[in-house]
């Protein structure tokens, strides 16, 4: 059986946890299923996200429109961001940003 590396297991996790926090099984997520996984799987992001509006910013950014269900691509789009920030934090640099496109 093939190893896989702790970058497989990580986007495995990814794409299980979205998958999982549907409870109708469905393709996407209703908003308060979404803010349960980004409370469960991304609490460092929520601390930051004490309200409504906070929350419906987080939502914008990533394309999604009031009563629009949210898909595993603008997921995926959070995912990016919030991984091009930590980049930078961890990096120490001030200034230094993650110049990686996603097509």
């Amino acid at each position: 059986m093939a190893q896989f590396s702790d970058l497989e297991k990580a986007i495995d996790t990814l794409v299980n946890q979205f998958h999982s926090a549907s409870a109708d099984k469905s393709p996407t997520l209703k908003t308060d299923e979404f803010k349960n996984l980004l409370s469960s799987q991304m609490p460092n992001l929520m601390k930051g996200v004490g309200t409504d509006q906070a929350f419906g910013a987080i939502l914008r950014k990533i394309g999604v429109h009031d009563g629009e269900g949210i898909s595993f691509k603008q997921f995926w789009g959070l995912i990016q961001s919030v991984a091009t920030e930590q980049f930078g934090r961890l990096s120490g640099q001030k200034g230094s940003s993650c110049s990686c496109i996603l097509l």
